[in-house]
């Protein structure tokens, strides 16, 4: 098999390229960047494409995808796409609405992977309105949530895969209480694949990791490189991961980047990862991790640079008794 498209068996059947591309952009930056950059990543040999409502910019993801398809460079079965349900959709009644509402975004007929983005249910105020609140809150600016059994919520993700409106179905931001949760769920039929979370050298998750290894669920990786530091939800005063010296000084020795170090760190534990960019030339950069190795000293090292330190703390949702950053893992 082609090294590029290295991919990762998933507890229902279904394989998941170990290296995606990540597409969440700033507010500041214009939506026609995000749609050169998708182009560029699958030019680059990208398959793995990571998406959301939240995101508010998956026409142009979809788009991206679709000329490269029209342009005979993919097919659609090349492409594995993952999108998410927000909360405000938490609802069992709205899940499949809202990833409806994705799909007809997107112009595709089903998306490859469906993840409930977090476990933190909100109030929906505006259903698919423009002008929606994304973080619903009362006059008193207090955090509107519901009080939805994500069980049910579950369930309705459950017939969305049974309808092939979405291939897999897992997870994301979810602790390992919330996961036992839907694992003990009485009638499951599905397990989730995967549980998306945030995990790179500072927040190796090495505990997450480990149960989700021992349920089969797939760990995937998000803020793999730190952050671009968008002020909606990342301190921008926070640490700058890919300056820290111990992953340059292993940059210089393996004549990598940093990035490419923190890429192939999660890459060697196992776990399926993120690369997020719009530059061309760090798009084609974080694609050649394949052509290396860590060593086991080398990962030991990295896995020394642990503090477990959060880039998306979720302040935003800070009041939420779902909460899921509170446990310790």
């Amino acid at each position: 098999m082609d090294q590029k498209h290295l991919q990762l068996a998933l507890n229902d059947g279904h394989f998941i390229p170990v290296l995606g591309f990540g597409t969440s952009i700033p507010n500041k930056v214009p939506k026609s960047k995000i749609i050169e950059a998708t182009k560029l990543a699958i030019d680059a040999g990208f398959r793995h494409i990571d998406a959301a409502y939240l995101y508010q910019n998956e026409e142009e993801v979809g788009l991206a995808i679709r000329s490269k398809i029209a342009d005979g460079i993919v097919k659609r079965e090349d492409i594995f796409y993952t999108s998410k349900l927000w909360p405000t959709f938490s609802k069992p009644e709205l899940v499949q609405p809202a990833l409806e509402m994705s799909l007809k975004k997107l112009q595709l007929d089903y998306v490859d992977l469906y993840l409930i983005h977090f476990p933190t249910p909100l109030q929906c105020l505006l259903l698919f309105q423009p002008g929606e609140d994304i973080i619903p809150r009362d006059e008193h600016g207090k955090l509107l949530f519901d009080t939805v059994d994500l069980c049910d919520t579950w369930a309705a993700m459950e017939k969305c895969k049974e309808l092939g409106l979405a291939k897999c179905i897992g997870v994301s931001n979810f602790n390992r209480r919330q996961l036992e949760m839907i694992l003990n769920k009485p009638g499951l039929k599905y397990k989730p694949v995967c549980n998306q979370v945030e995990c790179h050298p500072y927040l190796n998750q090495s505990k997450l990791l480990a149960f989700c290894k021992s349920k089969d669920i797939a760990l995937v990786a998000y803020c793999a490189l730190g952050t671009s530091r968008d002020e909606r939800w990342v301190d921008p005063a926070s640490p700058v991961l890919l300056e820290d010296p111990v992953l340059c000084a292993m940059a210089k020795k393996h004549q990598r980047s940093p990035a490419q170090i923190a890429l192939r760190y999660q890459m060697q534990r196992g776990v399926v990862v993120l690369a997020h960019s719009l530059n061309e030339n760090r798009i084609k950069e974080n694609m050649q991790v394949f052509e290396f190795q860590l060593t086991s000293e080398d990962m030991k090292i990295l896995d020394g640079l642990d503090r477990n330190f959060r880039y998306n703390t979720a302040d935003y949702l800070a009041g939420h008794p779902n909460h899921p950053f509170f446990d310790e893992y």
